[in-house]
């Protein structure tokens, strides 16, 4: 048993905290969600809340990145947590929705000081662990997230009405800041850089320059775009078209979630072994599938295959495109491409959100789904194409690729 943990060490630590820290973050994502409905935010006001969660992310997260190897992601994880906390406790003491926002945005601003830290240290310790776990670092936080969170958040709210669970979600920030050593001690900073606008217009133009890094980039931000507006529309369809109870509509988010992770935990081997275009392009597939079901049926038990098969194929893109982060990060730098992949992710989740909310509100919120399959078919369609040998290859495959 001690040579087990002695081998397994850093993985299980991580699993410790990224669980926590998905966990707590979950909670809020659906607390938040119910609490604009108990407000009874307009579905202006739901897409603005949905999307101030994620403004401070996207302004934020690109400094972070080059903070890491400034500061070290210890102090950077701590500091997020605690004040993400505090921010938290004080969330319910104004029953507005503009008040709702203003927090969400106030806490978006230190979430990257959370899973940036956490992304550049599982990027290190990827080389070691191998590249069949590189789904382990989102699977371990949507275990959270996704799994637990939503059931967990239902109950919460039901025992202690909004202001206790807003308590509890500060204090389990504040527990991820004591677990933090144990995660971030094994991790061995690159050189210095220092926070500036030169650095950061850096940071820009290497996502501008890189072919490779665009493309991945790229990917990431429609795959965060598509799970921000499911984590948190699906919810308000479900209660508002389809009659579900609250813990029904949590239940959806549970089977994406259990379908992303159990991507990102057991298909790691798979792409090992198949290779990078072909699991792209399976993924690539589901999820083109799955947002034509959820767009168009009009029945509810449909919603349950498209959820699983959602999450099943975001979940197999998310895994290779970690693997591709890492090994671009190998190549560049792991604070820079850290702090990137944290930048457009949530990028894509403000438009996913935001612009979401809006088409939603002028075509319907389910049938957005079906607005975003198109982007996945080009995914598909790239993936595809790539496999053609040869000097020619068709002018609309070169559109594609740039």
């Amino acid at each position: 048993m001690n040579a087990f943990y002695q081998r397994h060490r850093f993985l299980l630590a991580f699993v410790l905290l990224s669980s926590v820290a998905g966990l707590s973050v979950g909670v809020a994502k659906v607390a938040t969600s119910l609490y604009a409905l108990d407000l009874a935010a307009s579905e202006l006001e739901l897409a603005l809340i949905a999307g101030a969660q994620s403004v401070g992310i996207l302004l934020m997260s690109m400094p972070i990145g080059v903070l890491v190897d400034q500061l070290g992601p210890l102090r950077l994880f701590v500091f997020g947590s605690i004040t993400a906390g505090l921010l938290y406790l004080a969330t319910p003491l104004v029953a507005a929705p503009a008040f709702l926002a203003a927090t969400a945005v106030a806490i978006s601003l230190c979430m990257p000081c959370r899973f940036v830290s956490l992304n550049a240290v599982f990027m290190q310790q990827l080389e070691r662990v191998g590249v069949a776990k590189a789904g382990w670092f989102r699977g371990t936080h949507m275990i959270g997230m996704f799994l637990l969170g939503p059931s967990l958040a239902v109950a919460v709210i039901a025992a202690v009405h909004y202001a206790g669970t807003y308590t509890l979600i500060g204090v389990a920030f504040f527990g991820t800041a004591l677990l933090a050593p144990l995660v971030m001690r094994h991790y061995a900073p690159g050189p210095a850089r220092t926070l500036s606008w030169r650095e950061l217009r850096a940071q820009f133009g290497l996502l501008w320059r890189d072919r490779e890094l665009r493309r991945v980039g790229l990917v990431e931000f429609a795959g965060q775009a598509v799970n921000q507006y499911y984590g948190f529309f699906i919810v308000i369809i479900a209660l508002q078209h389809y009659r579900f109870a609250s813990a029904g509509a949590a239940a959806l988010l549970t089977v994406q979630g259990a379908a992303f992770v159990l991507a990102l935990f057991t298909l790691g081997v798979l792409l090992h072994r198949i290779g990078e275009r072909r699991f792209l392009l399976a993924g690539f597939a589901l999820v083109t599938l799955a947002l034509l079901g959820l767009g168009l049926t009009d029945r509810a038990a449909w919603l349950w295959p498209g959820a699983a098969a959602l999450g099943l194929g975001l979940g197999m893109v998310q895994t290779a495109n970690l693997s591709r982060f890492a090994r671009i990060g190998g190549r560049l730098g792991r604070g820079r491409v850290a702090g990137i992949n944290a930048f457009v992710g949530p990028a894509g989740g403000l438009v996913g959100s935001v612009v979401g909310g809006w088409v939603g509100h002028l075509f319907g919120l389910q049938f957005t789904f079906v607005l975003f399959a198109p982007l996945f078919l080009a995914f598909g369609c790239r993936a595809w194409l790539r496999r053609c040998s040869g000097p020619a290859r068709p002018q609309f495959e070169q559109a594609l690729q740039e």
